[in-house]
């Protein structure tokens, strides 16, 4: 129980205090009418009973006063479950949803690559949806559910301990067939969950591939993926509530039929004499009262272990340890690659034992063909993963000690697929420095050469783009990405590709904004067009993870080398005709 509310809780349990007090007293205020009203049958019983007594009327008047007052307290204490249950549900979830997100902010890039984006978005959705379920509607109810018996149990023991043991007898039975079926609960959740992720993770990719799906006519029933998807996803929801439904079903029957067990010894007593009728009305009524709450906990036992599951998840990630370190760099000085080995997860190395030096204030390319490791070098000065051996420096500090955060205040990346989010051009370029002001990001975006076609747009910078930046074209993406990079102003620039796939004219107008944004910095550029790296300070040349090259234009042209021989073949490509 402990372990559940901390995790429901994200960790904190206190939360919960004041929406469980609430339940108590809720529970509390229903039990007490009715044993307002089996006092009220002793009363008139008594008045038929024993004649010469007559009937208490002041009894009766004092008992209906009390009820009807009872009624306004009632009220006010289901009021009160209300408001606490749901304020707090709400509260958890958002600020919940909140940290979380800024935990995996902090987390390498390589966790990302384990888990699945539907996966991610479903955590943050749907299983933050389930917990605030739980917390305003199955957390009450599961206090409320376990108190109130106990204390009836305890109270009503001093009445008639025969009685209280007949009542709550078949309680445990109940308990024991709920905890039996525990891992078997526990392994359907899990199915289930995974099979939404699935599902979730197909839709995606359906969505996010309508254009090729419809290209190559894959439409409808052939695409099997996202069926069998769905498929499974039917077959894992049947079998859990399947399978646990009639489980928990029998437990609430054991559980009530304390009920039925309590009525047949209370007539037994009553006939033999040894058992008042009040006492036995009494018994009756309350008992009526105390398994609602037990059969409600009972009747949503299978959503609160699905919860727990959905908030197990949700604590596994928030358990992830984030990138380490707390020293400063020094952004201006060289940046140094010892003998650095880096794979992803557990695949083969990208790099091997690579060693080179990134000269302060000066343009460092990286070339070589496909798949020899010139991202990884960009992704790995700016830290989104640490590396398997060997080390990286910057100004003379390694990057595995280095604060994250702090270093990436110092490194601006201009990415070959430019993301925009969906919000105002403005605001995207913001993103560079969110205190900046409009003149400041007008400044940056005519230096960036996207001011013009900015300004023409019907709204201008508070013309919004849609996901991605899909309403722009591929060189106004880049040049408003550039435009952020030249707002940031930070003294380490990483520019991936940023031309590979523009056309000449968007292909000039973004080099000139490159020009702007290199100037006086210490700039890592990738470029497969090795013409544009030409007048570079270093180029050096990858092959399968490892340094083959490094020097000047000239200087490598002269050696003979791998990239005299991709510089021959660009050469020869560029006089390549289509033929009739």
């Amino acid at each position: 129980m402990k372990r559940y509310l901390y995790n429901i809780s994200g960790g904190n349990v206190r939360s919960l205090w004041s929406a469980a007090f609430a339940a108590l007293l809720d529970g509390i205020a229903k039990v007490v009418p009715a044993a307002l009203l089996a006092d009220l049958l002793h009363t008139v019983y008594r008045a038929f009973a024993e004649p010469e007594a007559g009937l208490d009327t002041g009894r009766l008047w004092a008992a209906c006063a009390v009820l009807i007052a009872w009624l306004f307290v009632s009220y006010a204490a289901y009021g009160r479950l209300y408001d606490k249950s749901y304020k707090t549900a709400y509260r958890l979830s958002a600020s919940g949803r909140l940290r979380l997100a800024e935990h995996l902010r902090h987390l390498s890039l390589g966790y990302f690559g384990k888990r699945d984006p539907a996966d991610m978005t479903n955590l943050l959705l749907s299983d933050y949806g389930q917990v605030e379920h739980t917390v305003s509607h199955n957390v009450p109810q599961l206090i409320s559910g376990i108190m109130l018996p106990l204390l009836a149990l305890a109270g009503l023991a001093f009445v008639d301990w025969r009685m209280a043991l007949a009542m709550f007898a078949a309680v445990p039975l109940g308990l024991l067939l709920l905890w039996l079926t525990d891992s078997m609960q526990e392994r359907l959740s899990e199915r289930h969950v995974r099979a939404k992720n699935e599902a979730a993770s197909r839709l995606q990719e359906y969505l996010g591939g309508i254009r090729e799906i419809k290209a190559h006519h894959m439409g409808g029933e052939r695409f099997e993926r996202l069926r069998l998807s769905f498929e499974r996803l039917k077959r894992a929801s049947i079998r859990l509530e399947g399978r646990m439904g009639p489980l928990i079903m029998g437990a609430m029957l054991l559980t009530r039929s304390g009920m039925t067990i309590m009525i047949a010894a209370g007539s037994y007593w009553l006939a033999g004499g040894e058992l008042s009728l009040s006492i036995f009305l009494l018994f009756l009524l309350v008992g009526t009262r105390i398994f609602e709450p037990l059969t409600a906990v009972l009747m949503n036992y299978g959503e609160m272990r699905y919860s727990a599951f959905s908030a197990r998840r949700i604590m596994d990630v928030r358990q992830e340890l984030p990138m380490q370190g707390s020293e400063s760099v020094d952004p201006r000085g060289p940046i140094v690659f010892d003998r650095v080995t880096f794979g992803y997860d557990e695949r083969e190395p990208v790099l091997k034992g690579l060693s080179f030096t990134i000269e302060p204030n000066a343009i460092t390319a990286l070339v070589g063909p496909s798949g020899s490791g010139k991202s990884t070098v960009t992704r790995l000065v700016a830290r989104f993963w640490d590396v398997r051996q060997g080390e990286i420096r910057i100004g003379g500090q390694p990057l595995g000690q280095a604060d994250p955060e702090e270093l990436l205040r110092h490194v601006a990346i201009v990415f070959q697929d430019v993301y925009l989010f969906r919000d105002t051009i403005g605001n995207n370029i913001r993103i560079g420095r969110m205190d900046a002001t409009q003149e400041e990001i007008e400044e940056a975006a005519r230096r960036a050469c996207c001011h013009d076609f900015i300004s023409a747009l019907p709204q201008g910078y508070d013309t919004p783009v849609g996901e991605g930046g899909s309403t722009l074209s591929g060189g106004e993406k880049q040049r408003v990405s550039i435009a952020r990079a030249l707002l940031k102003n930070a003294p380490i620039v990483l520019l991936d590709e940023a031309t590979a796939s523009l056309d000449p004219e968007n292909e000039y107008s973004v080099q000139r904004a490159i020009d702007e944004l290199v100037a006086n910095k210490t700039v890592v550029v990738i470029a497969h067009r090795l013409k544009t790296v030409r007048y570079a300070d270093k180029i050096v040349v990858l092959e399968r993870g490892r340094l083959t090259e490094e020097g000047r234009h000239d200087e490598l042209l002269e050696s003979g080398g791998l990239y005299a021989k991709l510089w021959r073949l660009q050469q020869e490509s560029e006089e390549w005709q289509v033929k009739a």
